[in-house]
């Protein structure tokens, strides 16, 4: 009978300390889930916005009188909040009749390339 009211009087200090530990496992994988979900939505963000910004330059170089387009040209703009680099580059490709219009965005301040936008547009 001493046994038995002994063990009913709660956890021993062995079985706290597990239970802490496991405990301390969750609340850590947590922790680095909610550090990952924030760096990837910052890194959507900076996809998008610099996607748009591709796309206003692909809009403009499409509708600009092809003369007008340098071979190669480079800009800054403003999105989001954000300052962008932007370059484009044209080229001729194996069909005379198209040139191919390449342009690359990134970051104000970085090398790495966010977006990317590539046409097909008339050589004449």
């Amino acid at each position: 009978m001493g046994r038995a009211r002994r063990r009913a009087r709660g956890f021993t200090l062995l079985e706290l300390l597990v239970a802490l530990a496991v405990f301390a496992l969750a609340v850590l994988a947590l922790l680095n889930l909610a550090g990952e979900t924030t760096r990837t939505a910052a890194l959507v963000e900076e996809r998008v916005l610099a996607g748009i910004v591709a796309g206003n330059r692909a809009v403009e170089a499409s509708v600009e009188p092809l003369p007008a387009l340098a071979a190669r040209a480079e800009g800054e703009e403003r999105q989001g909040d954000r300052d962008w680099r932007w370059s484009r580059t044209l080229e001729p490709t194996d069909d005379a009749a198209l040139v191919r219009i390449e342009i690359l965005v990134r970051p104000a301040g970085s090398t790495h390339v966010a977006a990317q936008a590539v046409l097909l547009r008339g050589a004449r």
